[in-house]
This record gives structure tokens, C-alpha cells and sequence, in this order.
């Protein structure tokens, strides 16, 4: 063990006459370590949010929709588009949908308005969205039902607000398929049969959407043959951008492409500048902790000017002396470091793992709080903070390095 280690050692935990001054030292040690908790606390949930909502957007919707100019959401001869889509490199699955506005009224009269999506629950195109699982884990189906009606799936926030248990009947009121009346004009009314509430962990979907097969869907809103448009599934979702171009190529006019990125990049934008902001106000909690170090060290430097006197007339030079103080602020740093990031790595777990914290769903689209730690945001932490800490020694230590051993030993 190098001398200036076992010095700083002994100075950091002094008992003879000093007490206070290990006092001071553990006081900056749970200054960094209180800042260390709270980043990584603030950066998990950040983290866990980013990721809860990419999830949850990329679970129930397509990577990358294709669409038509001046068609008003309907795409006539589809089925070639589908076929040439597929034979591009990176599309897992691509598939027709039809996606309309409704309104939804159970047996009692009350009404709620809905999206309504005809989707193909099975064969082709059944791999674009979770849906499909998600409706086999709860036992959805669009078989033939029993009263001979269209089925129906609905989110379980909807079906519980109409009151819809599987067998009812739904009235589905469709906006995009008006019809002129002497009376004037009149929106589109079917008969449904709810087959089943689906729970997609996300707050708007669950309250707003449901679905229903491609070919009701086309009846309901008087699409016949043609759909809304293609969803499209990729390998990779971050390649979304760089696919959607080589779909625009290859398809070309009227067909335009729009993928999740474009189309939540408002939202995850916002994200990542509340993480930015958050960072950097708490990293001010760390920079407050290093002004403790700094004054643990001047304190320290004060308190044993005599010893660093005697030591340096014993032979120590200033390099030493100045590495001793830099030492002991590094120890007080990562010693801080370590179990800031022990207790903050455990209470994000504790916190994602138990769903210790509900939130809003209707503003955050999530109903509970979720929390992530990064790996490299974690490493990020721990290492600013030990830069920062020995950065904060530079003053005391220099300080203690220039004495004067003949005026340390003079000093009282």
C-alpha cells in the first residue's frame, strides 16, 4: 500500500481530537451519492418511458403505413402494391387495413366514440401488428359467431365504459360511409357482436380502438374491394425512414408512405428533451456535492497543516502531497459513486418491478410509471461524477502542496 493512500486513509477517518472531520467526510460522501441516485433514478424513468411507448406504439401499429394521395384513406387494386412491398428487403409482413372513425352504442342507448380497425386476423398480413397474439392470448376470435352478426373486438377500457360483456350486441355507426336522405344525411348503422375486450398495456388504444375484420370493415364503410391502406412490418424498426423511401420507389405515384418515426417524433422529441433538461439540473446536486468535497478537503488541509509541515520536512515532496489530497477526494467520489449507483439501480427495480408509481394513462398513454435503467447511461453517471470529484480536489490539494513545511510547523 503506497504511502500517500494509507495517510489519506488515516486523514479521511481521524478519531484522535477530529471527529468532526469524519463527520464532514461522511457527509460528502452521501452528498454524491444522493446526486448519484437521483440522475440515475430521473434517466431510468425517462428511459422506461421512451421505451414503454415505443413498445406499446410499435406493438399495436405498423412500422410503416402506405397510402394514397387525393383517395381520402381508400386504395383501390391493393393487392399488387402488397405483393411487390413484401419482395422488399427488410419487410417482415405487409398486410391490408381499413381504419375509420365510429361511434359504438350498446342495447342501453349509451354511445362512445371509437377508431374502428379492420384488420386480417389471420394468414397474410397477420404479422403487421400484436394484435392477432394479442387477441389469441385473450381468446379473441372473428369466427363465425352466434348470432350470425360481424364481430367485434373493443378495448377494455371502451367495453367496460358500454358496459359490453362477449354476445352483446353493438350498434356501429360509421362517419365515413354517409348516405343522402330526404331526411339529409345519414350516417351508416350496423349491427356488431361483441366477441371480447383486448388489453394492449396502452391507455389510448385500450380506450379508443377496436377492431374488427377486413371484410366488415369494407361493408361497413362502403370500401367494397378497396381498404384504407398497406401496413407494413420491419426487421428492424429503426430502419423505418430508410425503407419507406425504397417503398416510394418502388410503388411511386399515387402511393406515399408514413412510418412511426415521422409520425410520433413530436412525442419522443419531447422525451428526450425532458431527459436532457432533467440531466442537467440534477447534475447540479452532483457539482453541490463536490463543493463538499472541496470543503472537506480544506478543512482537512487547515486541521493538519503541521502534519504536512513534518511530512515534508521528512522528505515528501509536493507531487506526493498533492496526489495524498487527490486521494482522498477520489475515495469520497467513488466511494459516493458506488453506493449512489447501488441505491438508485435498486430502487428503479423495485419501482418497475412492483409498479410502485400509477400515473395518468390519459396524458402518458402508460398507467403506470416505467423504469429502465440504461447501462450506458448508468457508466456515464458514475464516471462524471468521479471526474467532477477529483476536480474538486485540484484547489485543496494544491493548496497543501505549496505550504511552506518551516511555516506548517509553525503553525497553530
Amino acid at each position: 500500500m503506497s504511502l500517500e493512500w494509507r495517510v489519506a486513509r488515516r486523514y479521511l477517518s481521524s478519531r484522535r481530537g477530529t471527529r468532526f472531520l469524519s463527520l464532514i467526510t461522511l457527509i460528502a460522501i452521501g452528498g454524491v451519492a444522493v446526486g448519484v441516485m437521483a440522475l440515475i433514478i430521473v434517466t431510468a424513468v425517462m428511459n422506461g418511458l421512451q421505451n414503454e411507448l415505443r413498445r406499446g406504439i410499435l406493438g399495436v401499429n405498423p412500422h410503416v403505413f402506405v397510402l394514397t394521395y387525393g383517395e381520402g384513406m381508400k386504395m383501390q387494386g391493393w393487392r399488387g402494391p402488397v405483393q411487390d412491398v413484401r419482395k422488399i428487403e427488410g419487410v417482415v409482413a405487409a398486410g391490408p387495413f381499413v381504419h375509420t372513425e365510429v361511434g359504438l352504442r350498446n342495447r342501453g342507448g349509451y354511445s362512445e366514440g371509437a377508431v374502428l380497425r379492420g384488420i386480417v386476423p389471420a394468414g397474410e398480413g397477420s404479422g403487421v401488428t400484436d394484435i392477432p397474439k394479442l387477441m389469441s392470448q385473450s381468446r379473441v376470435s372473428f369466427g363465425p359467431t352466434r348470432s350470425g352478426l360481424a364481430p367485434i373486438a373493443v378495448g377494455v377500457g371502451l367495453a367496460g365504459r358500454l358496459g359490453l360483456i362477449p354476445g352483446d350486441t353493438v350498434t356501429v355507426i360509421s362517419f365515413s360511409n354517409v348516405r343522402m336522405t330526404p331526411m339529409g344525411p345519414m350516417p351508416r348503422m350496423e349491427l356488431f357482436e361483441f366477441v371480447g375486450g383486448l388489453k394492449t398495456g396502452m391507455w389510448e388504444y385500450d380506450n379508443k380502438f377496436s377492431y374488427t375484420s377486413l371484410a366488415a370493415a369494407q361493408h361497413l364503410t362502403g370500401l367494397d374491394e378497396a381498404v384504407s391502406g398497406l401496413e407494413v412490418r420491419l426487421k428492424d424498426p429503426q430502419d423505418a425512414a430508410e425503407i419507406s423511401r425504397a417503398i416510394d420507389r418502388q410503388l411511386d405515384l399515387p402511393y406515399r408512405t408514413e412510418n412511426w418515426m415521422t409520425m410520433n417524433a413530436p412525442l419522443f422529441n419531447a422525451l428526450k428533451l425532458e431527459k436532457l433538461a432533467l440531466f442537467l439540473i440534477l447534475l447540479l446536486i452532483v457539482i453541490v456535492a463536490a463543493f463538499n468535497i472541496v470543503s472537506t478537503l480544506v478543512m482537512v488541509v487547515t486541521d493538519k497543516t503541521r502534519e504536512i509541515g513534518i511530512l515534508k520536512s521528512m522528505g515528501m515532496t509536493s507531487r506526493r502531497i498533492l496526489r495524498l489530497f487527490m486521494v482522498q477526494g477520489l475515495v469520497i467520489g467513488m466511494v459516493g459513486a458506488t453506493i449512489g449507483g447501488i441505491g438508485g439501480v435498486l430502487v428503479a427495480w423495485l419501482t418497475d418491478h412492483f409498479r410502485l408509481i400509477r400515473i395518468p394513462g390519459e396524458i402518458y398513454f402508460v398507467s403506470h410509471l416505467p423504469v429502465k435503467v440504461n447501462p450506458v447511461d448508468l457508466v456515464g453517471i458514475l464516471l462524471a461524477t468521479v471526474v467532477i470529484s477529483f476536480l474538486a480536489t485540484v484547489y485543496p490539494a494544491w493548496q497543501a502542496a505549496r505550504l511552506d513545511p518551516v511555516e506548517a510547523i509553525r503553525h497553530e
